[in-house]
């Protein structure tokens, strides 16, 4: 029997929280051939899962076994390391990084140095393994005069992650008064590009009553704090839209997996909006999109391996899927994927507008007890007053709202 060690944020509520306990998953499958311990790390300002049951004890027990065996300095046989490649180690015989990658088609050397110290390499996305994979450094050693090149040499496997399949699903109040809702899903931050989504949503809904856009967000851990913080942003940055008809709701707090899918299947919930300027994956659309949720989104970044859109030969009448358009990188190499298919959606709003191709622009944290009137916050059309001011969020040095005021918005003009 093997030793296998896990490191990584196997009890954060975050994307890298959720490979590491899919790996952990998986290897449970096969006790009798590994065994398995961990050693639990942070994820940045995401929170702790919070749901007990048989898995929890389970990962509580791996956990005493790592810090034990750690402890008295006893071997390891193969680590696998849940985490960004810069934050490699080799702590075994056999090492293995597994990793989300970077939203770019470009990674830093010192990642490329780390990538070659393991011996096995796992990534989530094609565009993930791309990024690693096509990005080479060319330069002289200073000491001989020759050319040296830096390149990932190791081999990249993609594994995806799995459809949940979940039986019994809770009760949800949403507890909203429009007719035609959207969704979006992010940790509160730039690269999620929250601030603009929130600005063209607006902009196009500004004088529709029945539109709503839920906002299933946090910015640091999820905490009490943290909803007075998001409530005071949003109530901030919604005040210049005095006039403004439809509505934004702020879900806030943490959700089980039964209640994400729940939200995802909602009879007042229709499409899913993701704006962000790259996704290593993009979990909240895997899941949105297996449970038959409508998905708006970019077309390119780790998103393309699972979404697709068809669309109509102008000759034929029959529908074909999109294609897709080939990715250059800042050193025009050409990074893509001849064959994927544009995952953008089409999704028809209720003043007949179509929200489609929003393709140019630039969620996966999960927000505990079911959203009810109380969790969701209703931002009305009056300015009102800030909620609370027990937490102040710092601005950014550029602009007050984050965000890129020259941005134009991606959604399709209403007539």
């Amino acid at each position: 029997m093997k030793t296998i060690l896990v490191r990584g944020p196997a009890l954060s509520r975050s994307g890298y929280g959720e490979q590491t306990r899919f790996a952990l998953r998986a290897l449970r499958k096969h006790e009798e051939r590994f065994n398995i311990l961990l050693i639990n790390t942070s994820w940045g300002q995401t929170g702790w899962i919070s749901e007990t049951g048989e898995e929890r004890d389970w990962l509580d027990y791996l956990l005493a076994k790592g810090h034990q065996h750690t402890q008295q300095n006893l071997p390891i046989d193969i680590s696998l390391q849940v985490t960004i490649p810069n934050e490699w180690e080799r702590l075994a015989p056999i090492n293995i990084g597994y990793t989300a990658g970077i939203e770019t088609t470009k990674v830093a050397p010192q990642w490329i140095q780390k990538c070659n110290e393991m011996d096995k390499i796992i990534t989530i996305s094609q565009h993930s393994k791309q990024s690693l994979v096509n990005t080479i450094y060319e330069g002289v050693d200073q000491r001989t005069g020759e050319k040296a090149t830096l390149r990932c040499v190791k081999e990249v496997d993609v594994v995806h992650y799995p459809v949940k399949k979940i039986e019994t699903l809770p009760k949800l109040d949403l507890n909203v008064s429009t007719k035609f809702n959207f969704l979006t899903v992010a940790q509160w931050g730039p690269r999620k590009n929250m601030h603009p989504t929130i600005r063209w949503f607006v902009e196009e809904f500004i004088d529709n009553p029945e539109v709503g856009l839920i906002v299933k967000t946090f910015a640091k851990g999820g905490s009490v704090l943290d909803k007075y913080a998001m409530e005071n942003e949003l109530t901030r940055f919604l005040k210049k839209y005095e006039n403004r008809k439809c509505k934004v709701y702020l879900m806030h707090g943490d959700l089980t997996d039964e209640e994400m899918h729940s939200l995802y299947k909602h009879k007042s919930v229709h499409a899913l909006v993701s704006l962000t300027h790259g996704e290593g994956f993009g979990l909240p659309l895997f899941e949105a999109a297996y449970s038959g949720l409508p998905v708006v989104a970019t077309d390119w970044s780790g998103h393309l391996d699972f979404l697709y859109m068809p669309v109509k030969d102008k000759k034929s009448k029959k529908e074909k899927m999109k294609e897709y358009k080939i990715q250059k990188s800042a050193d025009n190499a050409d990074h893509s994927d001849k064959g994927a298919k544009s995952p953008v959606s089409t999704v028809k709003s209720p003043n007949a507008a179509s929200v489609a191709n929003i393709a140019k622009g630039g969620a996966d944290e999960k927000g505990r007890p079911a959203p009810t009137a109380q969790k969701m916050s209703d931002f009305e059309n009056s300015p009102g007053k800030d909620k609370s001011t027990s937490y102040k969020k710092q601005g950014s040095a550029d602009t007050a709202d984050h965000s890129d005021k020259s941005a134009k918005s991606p959604v399709v003009s209403r007539k």
